[in-house]
């Protein structure tokens, strides 16, 4: 029996492709981590000369230059920050996965603190540019007096070189010898475009410089001003910003020029260390709410947008940068390890939004009224998505009603209850559905305008929150409210009345199937109406979205004909249907009754739209005499 106990012997020369094509998930990240590491270069000088390690200069000023050179085919990223000696790049660089920063933060945590703002922790991101380079060198001066400058360079496997570098000033170059399939990074275009995605908000200043083909010199129309901002608007105190520089910052940061309803300022230090600024947007159009974008970043470097494990998903409608020092990285930063830390930034997010919402709701109710056509698929979105969300504004939700004021549920009930009891009537085009509209307000009636796609799943959710209230459409139910008693007319001759225009309906419209109500409505004005029973119009939309497959097209239709009796058409109809000569008359009118009543329900369909038209042409050449 074997029992034996050892270390897990790994290749170097087996992990090392490993590292260059597979750790990162985009090639152009090379550019970032490159840069990051001139920044912790430049951060750990700083921290050094802060409490007497190194000598600075008054007029010290700190910055990173990234240099295409096209004749040469080289990419360089070159810093005035700590520099290194022999040993240690011997130590950090030759040991893969060994962290320069790491080790900083550990030798000087007494002087400094933890040093949170050193970018680095793994060590790895140095070997991102052999993704794209077939050589690399490393040309460095330490900080430490006396030091000799020293140059490193390897080809890509796992041999190097060290030297000595005629190198005068403190820091560090490192340059990238591009290989024939990566020469899209010696375009002045992308790489300008790579730096602004990841380093728009690094620390120190970083210029992008090109060296001129022919006289292998630094163009005379050089970068004057740097191509990323210090000292990002999220790392103000809120207090000290202006309405003006948040949307200054917004247009910059997601090249909309329309300007955002509001924002909410996130600046915490505790438990974590979380700095930011979420917008709601204005939306141009409802398939806009699907656009969002929040930008994650680490130390003002970019990580990603839209992390889920962050934001939660309903808050991904937002558009925000968020920068949280304190988030759990793996190796190559695009990914956050599981992390319960994670889940409480998540949860404190919500929060905080949530928070804003209700102090809109409870001290600007004016604004609030004015945004929610553009924030309500956003919060109707999370109140689905996030139990906690829904219970912190379930009271602030509000629907646009009929009459162009905004209300809650509970306030819509309230004045509603003695004509609707538990019901909220609702409408999903008001263009459409004016006809019902015009019935509803005649009688001192109102419902709720419904009109975004999120809507449907959204009423179905309240119905399960909140299992007493009931939402049906304006056209799904005749509500009592409308009719009226049918007065000296006799239940005898009220039941004829009904056969007769039945028949006459049914012959008119040729369709058996359809159901006919006759009743008294309160308004005269309208001849008939069309309603769909709110269960059935579900199950129709529902099946559309997937497909028809639950087979409700192949269903017959519920749709129910209510006819008015009090309608001096449908009066009419009812005397002319015992004359034989004009059963064609009936037969026209009905038709075009019924046309009528289902145009205000929804639109015809073509062939019934083509036969309205040219029964309605023959109505005015008849009238017109012709």
């Amino acid at each position: 029996m074997i029992n034996e106990k050892g270390s897990i012997s790994i290749h170097t020369e087996n992990i090392f492709p490993i590292i260059k094509k597979w750790l990162y998930s985009d090639k152009d990240i090379f550019i970032r981590e490159l840069v990051s590491n001139s920044c912790d270069a430049i951060s750990k000088f700083k921290k050094l000369a802060a409490i007497g390690e190194a000598h600075v200069s008054q007029d010290e000023k700190y910055e990173i230059h990234v240099v295409i050179n096209k004749s040469k085919g080289t990419l360089s990223f070159d810093d005035n920050g700590i520099g290194m000696t022999a040993d240690e790049v011997k130590k950090y660089i030759n040991q893969i996965a060994f962290s320069g920063a790491k080790d900083f933060v550990e030798k000087y945590k007494d002087k400094i603190g933890e040093g949170n703002e050193i970018i680095g922790h793994f060590g790895l991101g140095f070997y991102s540019s052999f993704m794209v380079a077939d050589k690399v060198e490393i040309e460095t001066l330490s900080y430490i007096r006396d030091s000799e400058a020293v140059k490193w360079t390897s080809n890509g496997g796992t041999e190097f070189e060290i030297t000595p570098s005629d190198r005068k000033k403190r820091g560090t170059v490192v340059t990238l010898f591009l290989n024939s399939e990566e020469k899209e990074f010696l375009d002045e275009f992308k790489v300008r475009q790579i730096l602004m995605k990841y380093c728009s908000f690094m620390p120190y200043e970083i210029y992008l410089d090109v060296i001129d083909d022919k006289s292998d010199s630094k163009k005379e129309e050089q970068e004057k001003k740097p191509i990323n901002d210090t000292n990002p608007l999220w790392l103000k105190n809120p207090k000290d910003c202006t309405p003006e520089e948040y949307k200054q910052f917004y247009s910059k940061v997601f090249m909309d020029f329309n300007e955002p309803l509001f924002w909410i300022h996130l600046n915490m230090d505790y438990p974590f260390n979380l700095k930011g600024i979420l917008y709601f947007p204005k939306l141009s159009h409802e398939f806009q709410t699907l656009e969002g974008q929040i930008k994650l970043y680490y130390n003002q470097v970019f990580v990603a947008d839209n992390i889920k494990e962050v934001i939660p998903e309903f808050l991904m409608l937002l558009k925000g940068a968020i920068d949280c020092p304190d988030l759990p990285l793996n190796v190559s930063r695009s990914f956050l390890q599981n992390d319960g830390y994670v889940k409480k930034i998540s949860t404190h997010i919500t929060k905080k939004v949530s928070d804003k919402l209700v102090s809109l709701f409870e001290n600007e109710r004016e604004n609030y009224n004015k945004y929610w056509d553009d924030i309500n698929p956003f919060v109707k979105y999370g109140c689905m998505k996030e139990e906690k969300f829904y219970e912190k504004v379930k009271d602030i939700v509000i629907f646009k009603t009929t009459n162009g004021d905004y209300v809650t549920l509970k306030e819509y009930l309230e004045r509603n209850r003695e004509k609707h009891k538990d019901k909220v009537f609702y409408v999903t085009d008001e263009k459409q559905q004016a006809q019902y509209i015009k019935m509803f307000k005649d009688h001192n009636m109102e419902a709720v305008v419904l009109s975004t796609m999120i809507d449907t799943h959204f009423i179905q959710f309240l119905e399960m929150k909140e299992s007493s209230i009931k939402f049906s459409r304006v056209d799904a139910d005749l509500s009592d409210s409308l009719k009226q008693d049918s007065g000296n007319v006799k239940e005898e001759e009220k039941k004829e009345i009904a056969q007769k225009l039945e028949k006459a309906f049914k012959q008119s419209i040729g369709d058996d199937a359809l159901k006919i109500q006759v009743e008294a409505l309160k308004s005269d004005a309208v001849p008939a109406i069309v309603i769909l029973p709110e269960y059935s119009r579900r199950f129709e939309e529902m099946s559309k979205f997937y497909g028809n497959a639950f087979g409700a097209a192949n269903l017959p239709k519920e749709h129910t004909l209510i006819v008015n009796i009090n309608n001096s058409i449908i009066n009419s109809i009812v005397k002319m249907a015992d004359d034989k000569n004009r059963t064609e008359d009936v037969k026209v009118i009905c038709q075009h009754v019924f046309d009528l009543a289902m145009m205000s329900h929804k639109q015809l369909e073509p062939d019934a739209m083509t036969r309205f038209i040219e029964r309605s042409n023959m109505i005015l050449s008849k009238f017109a005499g012709i």
